[in-house]
This record gives C-alpha cells, sequence and structure tokens, in this order.
C-alpha cells in the first residue's frame, strides 16, 4: 500500500518546502529524498528515528547529520501533505514552526 506525497501549495502556487529543500547541500538532499520514499511507502506506520508525532495530526521528518532538518507533515486519507521545512538550531522544536504547519493544515481543509 503507498501513499501520495503532496507539497502543501500556497494560493499564489508557491511550494514553500520544495524551495526550502532546494536551498540544502546534496548530501542533505539526497538525505530528505530517501526519507520522503521511506515515508511514502510506510505512511503512519514510520516511526523513531525516522518521524515522530508532534501534535494531533501532525509530524515530523527527521533529517539527521551535519545539517539537522525537520519536514512537519500531516495525513488527509491517503496522502501525506509536507507542510513545513525548517534548520533544526534548538532541542525542541520552535512553538512558530509548529504554528506555521498547523495554519498550513487548516488551509488544507
Amino acid at each position: 500500500m503507498s501513499w501520495n506525497i503532496l507539497l502543501f501549495e500556497t494560493q499564489r502556487g508557491e511550494k514553500p518546502v520544495e524551495e526550502f529543500i532546494i536551498t540544502k547541500s546534496p548530501q542533505t538532499k539526497a538525505k530528505i529524498a530517501h526519507l520522503i520514499n521511506l515515508l511514502e511507502i510506510h505512511g503512519n506506520i514510520l516511526g523513531m528515528p525516522h518521524s515522530k508525532q508532534l501534535t494531533k495530526g501532525l509530524y515530523e521528518l527527521r533529517v539527521r547529520g551535519k545539517e539537522e532538518v525537520r519536514i512537519l507533515y500531516c495525513f488527509k486519507s491517503k496522502d501525506i501533505y509536507l507542510l513545513h521545512g525548517f534548520k533544526k538550531q534548538t532541542q525542541k522544536t520552535p512553538g512558530k514552526e509548529i504554528e506555521i504547519a498547523l495554519k498550513r493544515i487548516r488551509m488544507l481543509t
């Protein structure tokens, strides 16, 4: 059973996660691609160390390495929406990053 990976798109047609990934190093891009592929295959059963639930309905894809990157996502039936990406610089995920993702979830419905 395969899942559909979709990029959140703003009303102006911008894809923030895609724009975020483009700015990363080739090594980080490769890790992101690998994790997105795992997410597409395993969906909601993908767990630590690759994925972690942050709040009800909001998850993070954990890209480890020289550059700590997080991509926040949610599930809508058989679709997985990649909502927001950021470089992790603190131990705890900043509330403003979670808020951006939650706002984008509300825009989906």
